[in-house]
């Protein structure tokens, strides 16, 4: 079996670099049946579906499994968007669990340390799943926290020792705001295609897929903007075609 990061890859190739990240708000009913039909309706044009705790929360394991496997029928990869963040056994049991619902991959907070995310990673790989770091947010609010000034050997600003982490771990991707062009790029120049970067905030929170893809971002997350429309597809089809364009 191929890693989870060959697997995005070989998708990604034919069906283009957006990752719907399918979070419902609660007012939202039916998650099960329309989570599905995105991925039926909308798979030509995306390599991976995202699911947090909007659907992780309110369905159970038999509903999470079929997503997946639709997900998987239609040839997609799909992430757990927990931002994990614990010790070591913890950190072991959630992915355990993440795995037998049938994900390919897990978002993780790497603020749980070094050697923790080096654990997380070498037993994520072993059984051939994949782990993404958050590096920088794109949240307005994430300059307050990922723009600290830290001193750790050295004065940085704490993305950067995220960063830093990343690469050391071999972790497979990092999480780089597209409301942040400047820092997807900073990162694109210091992994050297040792990881693959991935950027939400298209679109609803200000980002341009064009300008992150020129910065250097792997892989789109797109969300609201896709859901929120009436005619996703249409929405979908237009980021596409921004995506392949250098």
């Amino acid at each position: 079996m191929d890693t989870f990061r060959t697997r995005l890859s070989q998708i990604s190739k034919k069906n283009g670099k957006i990752i719907l990240a399918n979070d419902y708000d609660s007012s939202v009913h039916n998650l099960e049946a329309k989570t599905i039909q995105n991925i039926k309706n909308l798979h030509p044009y995306l390599c991976g579906i995202k699911l947090n705790f909007h659907l992780l929360l309110p369905l159970g394991f038999k509903e999470i499994s079929k997503i997946n496997k639709t997900a998987h029928e239609y040839g997609l990869q799909t992430i757990a968007d927990i931002k994990l963040n614990d010790i070591g056994n913890t950190n072991k049991v959630t992915t355990d669990h993440l795995w037998n619902l049938g994900f390919d991959a897990v978002i993780v907070n790497p603020i749980m340390g070094l050697d923790s995310l080096k654990q997380l990673v070498k037993s994520s790989h072993k059984e051939k799943k994949g782990v993404i770091t958050l590096c920088h947010m794109s949240a307005p609010e994430a300059k307050l926290s990922y723009d600290m000034e830290i001193k750790m050997g050295k004065k940085q600003q704490l993305y950067q020792l995220f960063l830093d982490w990343a690469i050391a771990s071999k972790v497979d991707g990092i999480i780089a705001g597209a409301t942040f062009p400047e820092i997807i790029h900073y990162c694109n120049k210091k992994v050297s295609r040792k990881l693959d970067i991935f950027s939400p905030g298209i679109g609803t929170q200000g980002g341009s897929a064009k300008k992150v893809i020129q910065a250097g971002t792997d892989y789109l997350i797109v969300g609201r903007t896709i859901l929120n429309d009436k005619n996703p597809l249409i929405i979908l089809k237009e980021l596409h075609m921004q995506s392949f364009v250098k």
